[in-house]
Parts: structure tokens; sequence; C-alpha cells
């Protein structure tokens, strides 16, 4: 399993790729909400989604979907830790 740190930064790499973001991966901060501060709506997150389970081999069920989770990187890593966990 990636540390925190590693997986934080994939899960930054991946959603200004997959968003076309404006922003270098680095210069998202962890805690900063991802709709306020990156104007992410809900398509945007549904393409999130769809590359947490492409890139990280994990399988998001209805009881993960909720503003809370996808709100900050932090809380997509706790969701992914906890994904994978639950899968081995």
């Amino acid at each position: 399993m990636a540390p925190t740190g590693e997986l934080k930064n994939q899960l930054k790499q991946m959603i200004v790729e997959r968003l076309f973001l404006n922003i270098a991966p680095e210069d998202m901060a962890d805690d900063a909400s991802l709709m306020d501060t990156y104007g992410i709506d809900s398509v945007n997150l549904f393409e999130i989604v769809v590359g947490l389970e492409d890139e990280f081999g994990i399988s998001l069920e209805d009881e993960d979907f909720s503003v809370e989770t996808f709100a900050t990187i932090n809380s997509i890593a706790a969701l992914v830790d906890r994904k994978r966990a639950e899968e081995q």
C-alpha cells in the first residue's frame, strides 16, 4: 500500500489530469474543498470515481458516495485506504 503522502500525490495527479485543471498537482492543498476551491462539480466527481476505480483498483459501492467523502484530497485518500484494506 502506498504511504499516505504518496497516495495523496497520486490522487492530486489523477484529478488534475482527468479534469484538466489549470493547477500543478503539488499546489493542491490536502484539506481544501475540491468543490469550492477548484470548482469541481457532480460531473467532475463522476470522473474522479472512474479514476479511483481504474487507477487504484478499488470498487465503490452506493454507501461510499457522500459529499463529505469527496470533499478534500484527505477524505478521498481515507476512502482509498479503507477500500484497499477491505478488498485485501
